[in-house]
């Protein structure tokens, strides 16, 4: 019988994000002034601002091209391509009301998770609601959606072409190689929409109105903390803390978990707090997945702030009786708010809709903007990491130990760990000793050794010399395989947090790239952590302990994921004789630029690729000890 430490991680951040909301809430209960407000509005727009944008991108020539023209009863849709960056085409759609004199209220669209973008049977059912009542929308599609497929040079049954939010993982985490976040990237497509806008005359600049669903409704909401220039919004299906989400245990898209975000005590309403008193609804669905009891408390908290300033009429929430989805009663939510704070007398609710075929929508010749000249996000960022590599400072192996453990957040000194003596049990008529070593308050990670003689398995004795290996995913794969390239001597195999034992879902799914090693990845992402730099501290940690009961020499053994962790604690520990590396990647400036790499996202290390590469490392290394590359 083993002790399950499966759900270790999960409840490891559960309690620090309960700790780090229950001081917000302790911060909002004393906010009683308008004075009191401001100042807190003027903290969370700051540190939110600095979250998507350190540095504001260069807004560049919008290029735009009207490709084609509908023309329907009431209204007229324009086909339409624009540059959101140089030679990155966004595909989009501008409703055009027929009935109405300009200027007109506008209204910009960020579209959720469908395959469908902006022809989303139901996306294209709220922008025809909003054109009938008067209002001029411009409804986009996202990367890897509608007309935005990265990958024409994948096979068309290809994962990253099946589902979009596996492709917003997958640049993702590249883009975090080079410091980016590609939420931003997201919201930068929605300013430059509606920068577009504001070049239509028959655009009233007075109203600028930003609504979506699900990610629809994540980019209103960064958009309009973002944006200032927005002056109402209407997010839907995606209201509700970070901290709901974890405990329900809810992975959510790359673009939904801004950096640094939980580090700064920033949960998902300040967004809505820092907006106030400006005009807002939210909406929701009783069934969402998107817990609803967590949308009633920000809608409490956001009310608040509204009462404070005295603009109660500013501020409304819907809750519709359906699951998960932009339904027809919280659209029409959304129009009779529009409308409302448009100065309009009338809302129109009983129209025909009219849902057009994808292709009938696209503003592409071939339905894709990759195809039509556009560079995919891939290239873009293999472009950037050039640039990066040509300008990034050579280091000596002290200046780039120095700068990488503070990157990957290691301290100077390292204590040795508390542990526990294990249950054994036996593998393959093997018995597995066990040992979990507590490398953080409450983190367990277990040191493993087969044994032969099960009597002296209860005492923690470490031999002179032992390797020390480091599996890719979890050590029962691998303690029983034979090693010829290493030294015959005793064999202790670690799982770090959140692999092996503490590994918080099957093996199986580990490297599904919306699963929960990705999910925990992200929490230390929005606390400002990094999960690669805690597992090479386990490691570390534990040769501490290692060498207190009198270890001389450890000959250090990585596979995979085990062996990038290994690349970096061989750079960090002086008491290393010996690395070997085995399936180690040739560099992560390659994986950056790939169309498609299945290495998880918890070893794409924030803004490494600024500071040095694998080959810079192995070459420093290769001065301090003897390095073995297996392919």
């Amino acid at each position: 019988m083993k002790n399950d430490y499966s759900h270790m991680m999960l409840d490891y951040f559960i309690r620090r994000t309960r700790a780090l909301n229950q001081e917000r809430k302790n911060i909002l209960q004393n906010i009683k002034t308008k004075d009191q407000a401001e100042e807190y509005q003027s903290n969370v727009t700051q540190i939110i601002k600095k979250s998507f944008f350190p540095v504001m991108p260069e807004k560049t020539p919008l290029n735009p091209v009207i490709t084609g023209t509908l023309k329907r009863k009431g209204y007229r849709i324009e086909k339409l391509l624009f540059e959101s960056r140089p030679e990155c085409l966004v595909s989009a759609n501008l409703y055009i009301p027929e009935n109405f004199e300009p200027p007109f209220p506008s209204v910009v669209a960020p579209c959720g998770h469908s395959a469908e973008g902006k022809a989303e049977p139901k996306y294209q059912e709220f922008s025809q609601r909003l054109v009938h009542n008067g209002f001029l929308v411009l409804i986009y599609d996202p990367f890897n959606q509608g007309e935005r497929d990265q990958y024409t040079v994948l096979p068309k049954n290809s994962y990253l072409r099946r589902s979009c939010v596996v492709a917003h993982n997958m640049m993702g985490k590249q883009l975090q190689l080079i410091d980016e976040f590609f939420g931003s990237w997201r919201v930068w497509d929605g300013i430059r929409a509606l920068d577009y806008v504001l070049t239509r005359q028959e655009a009233d600049k007075k109203f600028l109105g930003v609504t979506g669903n699900s990610g629809g409704g994540t980019l209103t909401t960064w958009l309009w903390a973002v944006e200032p220039r927005f002056t109402v919004a209407a997010p839907s299906c995606f209201i509700t803390p970070f901290l709901y989400n974890l405990e329900n245990e809810l992975p959510q898209d790359i673009e939904q978990n801004p950096p640094d975000i939980l580090a700064n005590r920033i949960e998902l309403g300040d967004f809505f707090i820092s907006r106030a008193p400006s005009s807002l609804i939210l909406l929701g669905q009783k069934y969402d997945y998107f817990d609803i009891r967590g949308f009633n408390e920000i809608c409490k908290e956001v009310e608040k702030f509204y009462d404070i300033f005295n603009a109660k009429e500013n501020f409304e929430f819907f809750i519709g009786n359906n699951p998960h989805g932009y339904y027809s009663d919280a659209q029409k939510a959304m129009v009779s708010f529009f409308c409302k704070i448009a100065g309009k007398k009338h809302t129109k609710h009983e129209i025909e809709i009219n849902i057009e075929k994808p292709e009938t929508l696209f503003a592409t010749e071939k339905g894709n903007v990759i195809k039509q000249g556009s560079k995919p996000i891939y290239i873009m960022i293999g472009e950037k990491v050039d640039e990066i590599e040509k300008n990034r400072e050579k280091l000596s192996v002290h200046k780039m130990k120095v700068i990488l453990k503070k990157l990957f957040g290691i301290p100077e000194t390292i204590e040795i760990p508390h542990y526990r003596v294990l249950r054994p049990y036996s593998l393959k008529k093997k018995t597995i000793a066990r040992y979990g070593i507590e490398t953080e308050k409450e983190i367990w990670i277990i040191l493993k050794k087969k044994v032969e003689n099960s009597e002296h398995i209860f005492n923690l004795e470490i031999e002179n010399e032992i390797n020390l290996c480091l599996p890719d995913i979890c050590s029962e794969d691998e303690i029983l395989n034979e090693r010829k390239f290493l030294k015959k001597c005793a064999e202790y195999f670690i799982d770090v947090r959140g692999m092996g034992e503490s590994m918080p879902e099957e093996k199986k799914n580990f490297f599904r790239p919306y699963g929960y090693d990705f999910m925990i990845d992200r929490f230390y992402y929005m606390f400002g952590e990094s999960y690669l730099g805690k597992r090479i501290f386990d490691v570390l940690s534990t040769i501490q302990l290692i060498k207190s009961k009198g270890c001389k020499t450890i000959n250090l053994y990585g596979n995979s994921q085990g062996a990038i962790i290994g690349l970096f604690v061989a750079l960090f520990s002086e008491e290393i004789k010996n690395v070997y590396l085995e399936k180690l990647p040739e560099s992560f400036s390659k994986l950056a630029q790939v169309p498609s790499t299945k290495l998880p996202s918890s070893n794409f290390q924030k803004g490494l690729l600024k500071i040095t590469d694998i080959p810079e490392i192995i070459k420093e290394i290769k001065s301090l000890m003897d390095v073995h590359i297996i392919r």
